[in-house]
């Protein structure tokens, strides 16, 4: 498993289309499960609405997990999205 901790910049936080756009890039991971925690709480990134309902804004602090036969991969896919977007 490989993981990592980031702190939200962006001020419209994680909203619904790049909520989708983290979904479908974690999806090129057959096998892999990719997850973000926060406050106590993890959703999968596949879970869309759970993932809205994590109400990650401007200061929030996550850490993404990925776990699987692809873990390096997506953790890095995943990792320049968050530095992009977020």
């Amino acid at each position: 498993m490989r993981e990592f901790t980031y702190t939200i910049k962006s001020t419209t936080g994680l909203h619904t289309s790049r909520a989708g756009l983290l979904a479908m890039q974690t999806k090129a991971f057959p096998g892999t499960n990719v997850t973000v925690s926060a406050g106590g709480n993890t959703v999968k990134t596949s879970q869309l609405t759970r993932l809205m309902r994590m109400n990650f804004k401007q200061g929030s602090r996550v850490t993404v997990a990925a776990d699987g036969p692809q873990e390096n991969d997506a953790i890095e896919v995943v990792h320049s999205f968050f530095e992009y977007y977020l």
